[in-house]
């Protein structure tokens, strides 16, 4: 059987970056129809470490993060659940002087954008958080980032865009999308035909296979980052935890349990395909442990990983696209898109709806890999 539909919007994609999107876009009284190849915030969105942090973030990233952590303080009147979203504080830990001195100077350049940065020397770093290990040079904490549950998010996006209005349409794995200088027309293995006047690709890892049905070549690959948690402990560590270089990443939520991520595990570019490494693991354990020795005793009682697209720069695809009009892109986010997701979505709601947005992107164009 096949299934015929307009709308004035088709999304790829049922991400965090889609789902949001299609959110927004009904807000602002446009239709959607939404195509997903599995359930809707079952990939990266889902399966992520679930940091919502502003602090560490590239400046041109810092404008849409800012956007972002404004929604996410109305995340339960956006999508009706807080999604275990703590305001927690982000600790970004330094190990030498070079890391304290990489953490001053990157304190200068956030405080153009509003973010307010407190550093710690090594002294006034352990009285305020003694379970800290020796080998803390010191660190810089940014009071207001914090962390949700990303399996909470994930769903809570797709549902508070249903109820919307959106179209989500799940099991609906997209095989080719044209545009005939009026409308695009997009074809999923199921059957069903999308006709619509605009078209965002929000397909996480394989968005760059989609760009390449438009004649914009995009050298993104997927990564597979390793993730695990331990049994519930006592309550200890308050805010998300991070370190210089990225070595491992820890956060400690209301049941106990500790969420760590470091590394990378292994996997290829389809669903349910990947696996997390011991070895990676291992290694970003024996560092977490350094810097906060009551892990030394944890049960890791699960290890997960998932497929994320990252590119060369690190930099995300956002904005239109450099062939086609009425198409935009938001793909690439290598690993560190969850913060971003929802601001990701009021731009791509901007672009359809008035040609703009106030948000700069121009860093993430699609057209600076060409040539």
């Amino acid at each position: 059987m096949s299934e015929r539909l307009t709308a004035d919007v088709a999304i790829i994609g049922g991400g965090l970056m889609g789902c949001s999107a299609a959110l927004a876009l009904r807000r602002m009284n446009r239709s959607v129809l939404l195509l997903e190849q599995g359930w809707c915030g079952a990939q990266a969105s889902g399966v992520n470490y679930g940091g919502v942090r502003r602090q560490g973030r590239p400046e041109i990233q810092l404008p849409l993060a800012q956007r972002s952590h404004a929604i996410w303080q109305s995340l339960p009147e956006l999508v009706g659940s807080n999604c275990e979203y703590t305001i927690s504080g982000h600790l970004k830990l330094a190990r030498s002087d070079a890391e304290m001195a990489a953490l001053e100077e990157y304190r200068e350049q956030a405080e153009k954008f509003g973010l307010q940065l407190e550093i710690l020397g090594r002294a006034a770093l352990r009285q305020r958080y003694p379970w800290l290990g020796d080998k803390v040079a010191g660190g810089s904490l940014c009071a207001s980032d914090g962390h949700a549950n990303p399996r909470l998010v994930a769903a809570a996006f797709a549902q508070a865009a249903k109820r919307q209005g959106a179209d989500l349409r799940e099991g609906a794995t997209v095989e080719t999308a044209a545009f005939d200088g009026r409308q695009f027309t997009v074809r999923a293995s199921n059957g069903l035909e999308v006709k619509a006047k605009f078209l965002l690709n929000c397909a996480g890892a394989w968005g760059a296979t989609f760009a390449e049905q438009f004649g914009e070549h995009v050298p993104e690959f997927p990564i597979f980052p390793n993730m695990w948690v331990t049994e519930p402990m006592p309550k200890l560590v308050e805010p998300n935890v991070g370190i210089v270089g990225g070595g491992f990443y820890v956060r400690q939520v209301a049941r106990g349990n500790f969420v760590l991520g470091g590394g990378r595990g292994t996997g290829q570019l389809a669903l349910a395909s990947t696996r997390p490494t011991s070895a990676a693991m291992f290694a970003s354990m024996k560092m977490a442990c350094e810097c906060i020795p009551a892990l030394q005793n944890a049960l890791v009682i699960r290890s997960w990983t998932g497929v994320e697209g990252s590119l060369p720069d690190h930099q995300p695809v956002l904005g239109a696209s450099a062939t086609t009009p009425g198409l935009f892109h938001a793909f690439g986010f290598s690993g560190a898109g969850f913060q971003l997701a929802p601001a990701v979505g009021e731009v791509l709601a901007d672009l359809v709806v008035h040609g703009a947005t106030a948000t700069p992107i121009q860093a993430f164009r699609i057209d600076r890999f060409s040539g």
